[in-house]
């Protein structure tokens, strides 16, 4: 979105990242915008360290911006050493994979914070999580919530005729989609568990899995194990996420962390009420009872409740889908998040160029005191 968005009068956007992520993001990539491969694996790469530096050297980069904090462990103190002027992060989920006692004390992430002008928060949450949790200076954290291009979802935008027949789906049967990676992170499991509850009274209602990962067969075995083969639909990875949505009733986001979920966002956007745990930024898109229900976490029983209560009353569906239209049309599209973006790394760019101003001119009115003093 940045690479997209961001005002070329004011910004020449460049991505650096593995070769291999490049040429994923290479069919989305504007013409303009320069992909430099860059490897930073550990430490001791020398030479990744130094093609990176030099990169930045020779392109004069003024912003550094990292995303998660695995990239900006060696690129914030590499961009700090490069003397760029304004080293940003953005740490986009809790991470609750932290372990032991090195990585649960978040002693690196303090001390990379050092070299890191300012940290973007992607949720009220997730600025919490960095202060209190990781100990990070307030006043370097800004809170800029993720955001989705908007008029990309149409509530009135009907799935394409062959959609249900291509995954066989009754056209009258009711539909719940999950859009997630098959990762212990999102939760697929807790909700296979619900969706046992829920086909016993719903049998004609089919949930449907959008996503690839690692737990993929385990999770078709899961399914096979509860006796919900016959209900549940692994489409596998899809990029047209517009049409899986209008094909949806309502989406479930049964995740055990996230930040700022955008598969929330994009939810409400296309007018689908969500049924999420209530955690972290989560709550912050899907408010209970207005724009979808919220449970606990590791909860399968609160979870099948909640979607049966919305596949009871599909009146209520349509309300809280309306709503949640409404709530991220004002509070989180795409141009808020540019525009936010933009005007932090202009205020940071320009406060780090008065206090080098200030730091030349104490150096020079120091040169004329010395020059006095030794005539």
């Amino acid at each position: 979105m940045l690479l997209t968005q961001l005002d070329r009068r004011r910004f020449l956007p460049m991505l650096a990242a593995p070769q291999r992520l490049i040429e994923i993001l290479r069919p989305d990539l504007p013409g303009d915008v320069s992909a430099i491969p860059i490897e930073l694996r550990n430490p001791s790469d020398v030479g990744g360290a130094w093609r990176f530096m030099r990169m930045l050297f020779e392109r004069r980069v003024d912003i550094l911006h990292s995303h998660m904090f695995q990239a900006s462990k060696f690129g914030s103190p590499l961009g700090w050493l490069a003397r760029v002027p304004v080293v940003i992060e953005t740490t986009h989920v809790r991470e609750n994979w932290r372990r032991g006692w090195l990585k649960g004390s978040y002693f690196v992430d303090r001390f990379v914070a050092n070299f890191i002008t300012a940290f973007v928060a992607v949720s009220e949450a997730n600025g919490a999580y960095l202060r209190n949790e990781k100990g990070l200076s307030a006043n370097k954290i800004f809170v800029i919530n993720n955001g989705t291009h908007i008029d990309r979802f149409d509530p009135d935008r009907p799935a394409p005729p062959s959609l249900r027949s291509s995954i066989g789906i009754d056209e009258r049967a009711p539909v719940a989609l999950i859009l997630g990676r098959h990762e212990p992170q999102k939760g697929h499991s807790v909700l296979f568990n619900a969706w046992k509850i829920v086909a016993a009274s719903h049998p004609d209602a089919r949930l449907v899995c959008v996503g690839d990962g690692s737990l993929r067969e385990t999770l078709r075995t899961l399914a096979g194990d509860l006796g919900i083969a016959t209900s549940v639909v692994f489409a596998g990875y899809q990029s047209n996420v517009p049409d899986w949505l209008a094909l949806a009733d309502f989406t479930i986001l049964p995740s055990f962390y996230e930040g700022l979920p955008l598969v929330a966002i994009e939810s409400l956007a296309a007018g689908k009420p969500v049924v999420a745990t209530a955690i972290d930024g989560t709550t912050e898109v899907v408010l209970n009872g207005k724009t979808g229900l919220t449970v606990p976490p590791g909860q399968p029983a609160a979870l099948a409740a909640s979607i049966c209560q919305l596949l009871d009353s599909p009146e209520l569906a349509r309300q809280l889908g309306r709503a949640g239209r409404e709530l991220v049309s004002e509070r989180f599209s795409q141009e808020r998040q540019v525009a936010e973006t933009e005007a932090l790394y202009l205020n940071l760019w320009r406060r780090r160029a008065r206090a080098a101003d200030r730091a030349r001119s104490s150096f020079d009115a120091m040169g004329c005191v010395i020059q006095k003093q030794t005539k």
